[in-house]
């Protein structure tokens, strides 16, 4: 990709291994600037999509045994995408999605590194209805709490695109901008379960980390 530096890391998910081709740091801005406005990007957080941070290795060794069979999944601000490259892996019907511009290119060229036949890919904003998209038995994210005011947005998200009985996982590092997604997807009829865990190896008690999942009409 013409003006950025990249590189190619491996992680192994569920005993499989995974390469990923990502921004070799988190510093690289090289964008359009309409693009970016268009996508409500800052430069500050324009390259945030090119790494695999903890919160999604975290994310994705947990769907590396989630039961899908029957569930239409949805990885929302999936960057790197690498949960939903494990679950395409397992045959999910997985769809990812984020607003960065670069993410389906980067999706695209990750596939044909690890082997896999193309991921359904669709742009979506949080704050942006789409009727087209339908609604999910699963949704999944990783590591999207990282402002105040994405609690609300992804709430919103969630109460649009949500099946009846639906469940979502999301992976939080610990920003403290979770109790408030808490709070607005329990008044949708959620209910919560949180584990909180380490989310780097010399990590000691107690966890900033959480793993949040999130359930309604299951068990």
């Amino acid at each position: 990709m013409p003006g950025y530096l990249m590189k190619t890391v491996a992680v192994t998910i569920g005993g499989r291994s995974y390469k990923l081709r990502v921004l070799s740091d988190h510093q690289q801005y090289v964008a359009d600037q309409g693009a970016a406005e268009l996508a409500g990007i800052s430069s500050a957080t324009w390259p945030h999509f090119g790494q695999l941070w903890p919160a999604g290795s975290i994310l994705a060794e947990r769907l590396a045994s989630f039961p899908i069979e029957g569930k239409r999944i949805l990885e929302i601000g999936c960057g790197m995408a690498l949960s939903s490259l494990v679950l395409h892996g397992r045959g999910a019907d997985i769809t990812a999605s984020d607003h960065h511009p670069l993410a389906a290119e980067f999706l695209a060229h990750n596939c044909a590194l690890n082997d896999m036949t193309s991921l359904r890919y669709v742009t979506a904003h949080w704050e942006r209805p789409d009727v087209s998209l339908g609604s999910f038995e699963v949704i999944v994210a990783s590591d999207v709490l990282y402002e105040r005011g994405h609690a609300v947005g992804i709430a919103g998200f969630i109460a649009r695109h949500a099946a009846a009985s639906a469940e979502v996982l999301i992976s939080d590092p610990g920003r403290g901008n979770a109790p408030a997604l808490r709070r607005l997807l329990i008044d949708q009829g959620f209910v919560c379960d949180e584990h909180r865990l380490a989310f780097a190896s010399d990590e000691r008690p107690p966890y900033r980390g959480r793993l949040l999942r999130f359930h309604r009409g299951i068990i």
